[in-house]
């Protein structure tokens, strides 16, 4: 695009449309680089005309679907953002650089987010509070509660090696894992692969060393990948674990060497989640892992290039900076201002998740989480054992609380609630954390709520990675 703008009435004339339908297309996303400028919709003056939908003509034979086997889902962000079919705020997506995602606005605020092709048919936690919320929520999507294994993946990869039993699925496109993070990560010990809790996450019995323990679980994902051949994996974990001694190189070669070097394995980066329309400052590593029999030779070659050909780098582009760039077709971060948008206080709605909220007493800001966030900027990491440090939705005035107008009307010291730390993550209003006991399933509590959400991927960075591969499936595998 030439960065130049015109109007809905030009565009109109130009391509013999009625101004309302070329401001129907600019709501739907079907323009790209399209923009709302003081409540009036603008143009790039070298925009395509949009291919009219089904006009009479045979639709194109619908994709198969791609099968995707989730280990450590957690409560499921990473699933969701590959299911898609979900809504976010409007300005946390960016037609500018993904108009291809047909992203349909259901009002001035939100979005909805298309189904992708990929689809869950295996996922995996030994949570079982994680194991109630995901399968509450993934019913929506026809997925059977039976998909979800309570086991630990030690358990069912030896299972299945001792022909015991059939327990990963024979058509496997994509493994994803966010192994165990604890060990890793800055806010924990930062034990890393000597860490001292066994893969059921209890504490271990003996010093010795052991391939069992939680901070090697990724060499049991790497099993499952050997068992089950997908055409690629995704990995994911915490920024912290960059930071300690060769791990990162580590795990790259440990991955390399699954099915005996059968898989390619593109150097891990780390991801800002709020370069991708997500309000917060969270940011993960992620590693990709190509089988390379599956691949194109053209792609084989572009992948294991020293630079990776922009047009086959499976990392997703980023599409929000801090302050914007419009240069580069980048908006301006996401703010938890827009991000809370039509919350209600939690003595006043009836969602349950808005209404629970941490009541741990103010511990002084020498204690992590005792500070307010800030409206106008991005949220705080949300981490996954919060207890009392959960951070403040508002502080008093006694406390060094901002929010001055809000303590004038009345409104109470209080930490986030479970619905506005899930908005951090991105995680619609349909999916509901807090929830009761039923039919031998056990319930899920506010404490619960807020480890499963502070451990998820947020769904729409998921959906940004999901998307980039979705979009170039062809050009990498045929």
């Amino acid at each position: 695009m030439n960065g130049n703008y015109t109007s809905t009435s030009a565009i109109a004339k130009r391509w013999k449309l009625s101004e309302r339908r070329i401001q129907t297309y600019c709501s739907q996303g079907r323009i790209p680089g399209a923009r709302k400028q003081s409540g009036v919709w603008i143009i790039p003056e070298d925009a395509v005309k949009p291919m009219r939908l089904s006009g009479g003509k045979k639709p194109a034979a619908k994709a198969r679907p791609l099968h995707v086997l989730s280990l450590f889902s957690g409560c499921g962000g990473m699933d969701l953002g590959f299911e898609g079919g979900f809504r976010v705020p409007r300005e946390s997506v960016n037609l500018s650089v993904n108009g291809r995602w047909n992203a349909r606005g259901e009002d001035e605020h939100w979005v909805y987010l298309p189904k992708n092709r990929f689809h869950t048919v295996f996922a995996n936690d030994i949570r079982p509070d994680a194991r109630r919320a995901w399968t509450e929520y993934f019913a929506k999507y026809g997925i059977l509660a039976d998909t979800y294994h309570s086991q630990s993946i030690v358990d069912l990869v030896k299972l299945q090696k001792g022909n015991q039993h059939s327990i990963f699925p024979s058509e496997v496109d994509v493994v994803t894992g966010g192994f165990p993070c604890q060990d890793f990560s800055i806010a924990g010990k930062r034990k890393g692969f000597d860490s001292d809790k066994s893969h059921t996450g209890k504490a271990k019995k003996d010093d010795a060393p052991s391939i069992e323990n939680r901070g090697q679980l990724y060499m049991w994902m790497r099993e499952v990948i050997g068992i089950t051949k997908p055409k690629m994996f995704i990995a994911e974990n915490v920024k912290g674990l960059t930071n300690l001694r060769d791990v990162k190189e580590i795990i790259e070669k440990d991955f390399s060497s699954v099915c005996d070097g059968g898989y390619l394995v593109v150097p891990a980066r780390v991801l800002l989640a709020a370069d991708y329309g997500v309000p917060q400052s969270r940011e993960r590593v992620i590693f990709y892992g190509f089988q390379k029999s599956a691949l194109r030779p053209e792609a084989l070659a572009a992948l294991s290039a020293k630079t990776i050909d922009p047009a086959y780098d499976p990392y997703p582009i980023p599409t929000h900076c801090e302050g914007g760039d419009d240069g580069r077709r980048l908006k301006p971060f996401v703010t938890l201002r827009t991000a809370f948008h039509g919350l209600s206080e939690p003595a006043l709605t009836e969602d349950v998740s808005q209404r629970k909220y941490s009541k741990a007493k103010y511990m002084g800001r020498h204690c992590q989480g005792q500070t307010e966030v800030n409206l106008d900027g991005i949220g705080p990491t949300i981490r996954s054992e919060h207890h009392g440090n959960i951070e403040y939705r508002r502080l008093s005035a006694q406390h060094g609380g901002k929010h001055s107008a809000e303590l004038a009307d009345g409104l109470e010291e209080r930490r986030l609630t479970i619905r506005e730390c899930a908005r951090i993550q991105t995680f619609p209003d349909d999916y509901q954390f807090i929830l009761p006991a039923a039919n031998g399933e056990r319930s899920v509590s506010a404490s619960d709520a807020y480890k499963l959400i502070g451990n998820a991927v947020p769904p729409l960075l998921a959906y940004h990675i999901a998307k980039r591969l979705e979009e170039n499936w062809e050009k990498y595998f045929g």
